[in-house]
C-alpha cells in the first residue's frame, strides 16, 4: 500500500483502484477507508486515490491528537495533492469526509477541477439537522419489518434519552439486507479518539467557509439518499444553495451509502458529473 508523508511529519497511507483520471476519494467517519470499496464500480471508469485518515486503517497515529480536527485533515489532502503531483484535482467525498473536503475546497478552490459530494456532512457550512427532519424521513420506512423498534430507538436518541445507535442502523441503507448488515459490520470506526477529536473546537468555521464558497467557480455535485437519515435530502439542497455551481441528484431509493443500494445508478450519476472520457 503506498504512501505519503502530512506536512507534519505523521505517514499516511492510501489505495489505489483502476485506471483513467485520477479521483481523490475522502472518506468519512473517521474510519477505515475500505468500507468505499471501489464506489459500486466507479473505479471502472476513473483511478480511485482513496487516502487512509489519520489514525485510521493503515495510516500512523499522530503524535498530535489535536490534529485529528477537521480543518487540520483537510491538510492532508493538500499533502497528498502535492504528493501525486497533481496541479489540480477532482475530488470526491463521503459523508463526515465532505466537511474535509469543502474546507479544501474554500482555501484552495485553484486546486480542485470538480467537487463530488456524497450524502455530504453539512458541519462545515454551518447546516443543522432537527430532529423532527430525521423522524419524518425515517416515517417513509414505516412498512419495514424493522421498522418499529429502530424506530422506537430513533425517537429515543433524538430525545436524549437512548444511545442504541445499532438498532438504527436500517435507517442508513435503501434496502436492509444481508449485504447491507455486512457493509455495516465492516465500516465501524475504531479509532473512537480520531471520532471524538474530529469536530473539537476550533474544527469549523462556518462563516468564513460559506463566504468562501459562495465566490467560488469549481462544479459541485451533491449526491442525497432518497432515505438518508445522516443528510437528508432537504439539508443537502440547502447545501447546494450555497454554491454558485452546484448539481443536486437525489438517488431513489437509496440511503447513506448510494454505491451499496444501486450501483448502476450511482456511477452513472457520479461519472457523468466527473466527465466521462473526457
Amino acid at each position: 500500500m503506498p504512501t505519503f508523508t502530512a506536512h507534519d511529519g505523521t505517514l499516511l497511507a492510501y489505495r489505489v483502484l483502476g485506471d483513467g483520471d485520477p479521483v481523490v476519494c475522502v472518506p468519512g467517519g473517521p474510519a477505515d477507508s475500505r468500507y468505499l470499496g471501489d464506489l459500486g464500480g466507479l473505479s471502472e471508469h476513473h483511478r480511485l486515490i482513496v487516502p487512509d485518515l489519520r489514525g485510521t486503517g493503515r495510516s500512523a497515529v499522530p503524535e498530535d491528537p489535536s490534529s485529528y480536527r477537521c480543518d487540520r485533515l483537510a491538510e492532508d489532502v493538500e499533502a497528498l495533492r502535492e504528493h501525486l503531483g497533481l496541479p489540480v484535482m477532482d475530488l470526491l467525498a463521503h459523508s463526515a469526509g465532505a466537511n474535509i473536503a469543502t474546507q479544501y475546497t474554500a482555501r484552495r478552490p485553484a486546486n480542485v477541477r470538480r467537487l463530488a459530494l456524497i450524502t455530504p456532512g453539512a458541519r462545515a457550512v454551518g447546516i443543522p439537522i432537527t430532529a423532527e427532519t430525521r423522524r419524518e424521513l425515517a416515517r417513509l420506512r414505516q412498512d419495514e419489518p424493522w421498522f418499529p423498534s429502530a424506530f422506537a430507538a430513533l425517537e429515543a436518541i433524538t430525545d436524549g434519552t437512548g444511545s442504541d445507535w445499532e438498532a438504527i442502523a436500517p435507517f442508513f441503507y435503501g434496502r436492509w439486507d444481508a449485504p447491507a448488515e455486512r457493509h455495516h459490520a465492516a465500516g465501524r470506526p475504531d479509532n473512537m479518539e480520531a471520532v471524538a477529536l474530529f469536530a473539537a473546537e476550533g474544527a469549523f468555521d462556518p462563516e468564513g467557509t460559506r463566504a468562501a464558497l459562495t465566490a467560488c467557480e469549481v462544479p459541485v455535485l451533491l449526491l442525497a439518499g432518497e432515505f438518508d437519515l445522516n443528510s437528508p435530502p432537504p439539508t443537502v439542497t440547502e447545501f447546494g444553495s450555497l454554491l454558485p455551481h452546484s448539481t443536486l441528484v437525489v438517488q431513489p431509493g437509496a440511503g447513506h451509502y448510494p454505491w451499496i443500494d444501486d450501483a448502476g445508478r450511482f456511477v452513472a450519476a457520479t461519472s457523468a458529473f466527473l466527465g466521462l472520457g473526457d
